[in-house]
């Protein structure tokens, strides 16, 4: 019984053996002798591998060249662990401490992200460096932010020059294919094609890394000193339109992009409508002085502080009786402002200050540019004549301020404002070049000339910006103090303080602009802008040499920046 019963299990064991041998070999003769060539082709397709190469990022660098480099790529990789393997390794311990030695980390808060036996995925350190990837890094942190912008998690510019450029600052993507093993491993004797990654251009602005630091120190400092909640400031050659400097606070670190709310990321000093107060003043003053309204001798009564248009009362800070258009313009008087507004007409007041640029983007090349808000004639309320020319019912940006400022400075032609001076490719080639262009000429420069002479006399003595003085340098410009619009009108409160004005008075090369929002105790452009501005003008124009002219060195010289390209007349 028992010998049968091996016999059988025995005779079953052959036959099942004989099956898979034989099975084995019809396999075998199946694939060795079939036409399989559409497998095979699959089989094949598997095995290839095609992959991009991120082409690293161009850098962007100040008007002083590829020395001075303000944003540029790191090649970094993420650094991630599987927690279950290490928890089931019992090396919990042991890989924290080597991870936190390597990753410069906090050995606690490793051994925390490992102790995790249900998770198979950690990230431990975004952006190590290592010689296969890239991060866009910032060298300055915070400087120049609202400038320069930041590149996302995905590789997109998503603000400042860094979005305005992208496409351009972008790597050309390069491609490597060739075959894998079993193991889904690169055959390297088997590639077939390797073309690197190119470099992306490189963005030059006009910003001077030394002038903007000057700025962001003194914005800084009255942040400080007047708790405000914000502050904006820009340097711009008058003759080009170059901007030297643009500053917003408060700022914040590109490097760390995505901690910062949408607030603080806002380039305020392109992207914030305000009313301008005073500082408007200077544009109504032109455009009668231009139109033969007035002269700078024509006088008004000022009503000694308080005057009725249309029913609502319009003051002053300081009762005055009858004043020249010239000293109106000196004491920044809103009485003698809106009663020269009046002889101009609401048609010729609209249309002076659209050709100064308000209402309308100035064209300058960067993202979030706001155009302000100026309603035509038509939408305008009874008082309206009165107060726009003082800077109330009408909203604009710093950038346009400066830019009236600037027109004045600049014989009257308006420049379009730009950061970007040229963008070169990775083989020294300019691909696109800033260059001064003219949008428009408003005034005649005899009447720029003259309100040069009559801006230069509110810095002086009794004029509202002698804080702005800056010692052998005359300087012009014109305060302002706006009210803060609230629901129903404006608030008793907060205030906007600012100054603006360029230098020197003899010829004009640069415009400066500051701007300081809700500043407490004090608010007065007078107090608060003014002398901002006398420092960043100071400190500037050591730095860039500025001195004044004689008469003789003047019609002797021949200055390059006055030629112009394009525009109107």
């Amino acid at each position: 019984m028992n010998d049968r019963r091996m016999f059988v299990r025995f005779g079953f064991s052959a036959i099942v053996y004989v099956l898979l041998v034989t099975g084995l070999g019809v396999r075998l003769a199946f694939l060795h002798l079939g036409h399989h060539e559409g497998r095979r082709d699959r089989i094949d397709q598997l095995r290839q591998f095609h992959e991009e190469l991120r082409g690293r990022r161009g850098s962007i660098v100040d008007r002083g060249g590829a020395a001075n480099i303000l944003a540029m790529d790191l090649p970094v990789k993420d650094v991630c662990a599987d927690p279950s393997l290490v928890v089931a390794s019992n090396a919990v311990a042991k890989v924290a401490s080597g991870l936190a030695e390597a990753l410069a980390m906090d050995v606690d808060e490793v051994a925390v992200k490992l102790n995790q036996p249900d998770r198979r995925y950690v990230r431990l350190r975004r952006y190590a460096q290592e010689d296969l990837a890239n991060v866009r890094h910032y060298p300055y942190g915070s400087f120049m932010c609202h400038v320069l912008g930041f590149v996302n998690y995905e590789g997109v510019g998503s603000s400042g020059v860094e979005q305005r450029f992208d496409t351009m600052l972008k790597g050309r993507p390069g491609v490597v294919e060739g075959r894998l093993n079993a193991l889904r491993q690169e055959l390297y004797l088997e590639r077939e094609r390797y073309e690197p990654g190119k470099q992306g251009n490189c963005v030059e602005l006009t910003i001077d890394r030394n002038v903007q630091h000057i700025v962001e120190k003194v914005i800084d400092g009255v942040m400080v000193e007047f708790n405000a909640s914000a502050a904006w400031s820009i340097v711009q050659r008058v003759k080009t339109g170059e901007i030297l400097a643009m500053v917003s606070r408060p700022a914040f670190d590109l490097n760390r992009f995505h901690e910062t709310p949408p607030d603080v990321r806002l380039n305020r000093a392109v992207g914030t409508n305000y009313e301008p107060g005073s500082t408007l003043k200077a544009a109504t003053f032109a455009a009668a002085l231009n139109e033969g309204i007035v002269t700078q001798h024509t006088v008004f009564d000022c009503e000694n502080g308080g005057w009725y248009y249309k029913g609502k009362l319009l003051r002053d800070t300081h009762g005055y009786g009858n004043l020249t258009v010239a000293d109106g313009l000196k004491k920044s008087s809103n009485i003698l402002t809106a009663k020269v507004a009046l002889m101009l007409g609401n048609e010729r007041l609209y249309r002076y200050l659209r050709d100064f640029g308000f209402g309308d983007l100035t064209g300058i090349d960067l993202p979030g540019e706001e155009a302000g808000i100026f309603h035509p004639p038509s939408k305008w309320y009874g008082i309206s004549p009165t107060r726009i020319p003082i800077g109330q019912g009408i909203a604009t940006t710093g950038l346009q301020i400066l830019g009236l400022y600037c027109t004045i400075a600049n014989d009257g032609y308006r420049m379009r404002p730009y950061v970007v001076s040229r963008v070169i490719d990775a083989d020294g080639n300019v691909v696109h070049e800033g260059h001064p262009e003219v949008v428009a000429r408003v005034i005649r420069p005899e009447t720029a000339a003259l309100m040069r002479e009559l801006l230069a006399a509110a810095t002086e003595e009794g004029g509202t910006g002698r804080r702005a003085q800056i010692g052998e340098i005359r300087v012009a410009g014109k305060t302002g103090t706006a009210q803060k619009p609230v629901a129903g009108g404006y608030s008793s409160t907060d205030y906007v303080a600012s100054f603006v004005g360029f230098l020197p008075v003899e010829e004009p090369e640069i415009g400066i602009i500051v701007v300081v929002d809700n500043p407490k105790p004090l608010y007065y452009g007078g107090q608060v802008a003014a002398p901002a501005f006398g420092s960043i003008a100071g400190e500037v124009s050591r730095y860039l040499g500025i001195q004044v002219l004689s008469a003789a060195s003047r019609e002797a010289e021949d200055a390059p920046d006055a030629k112009f390209y394009g525009g109107v007349d």
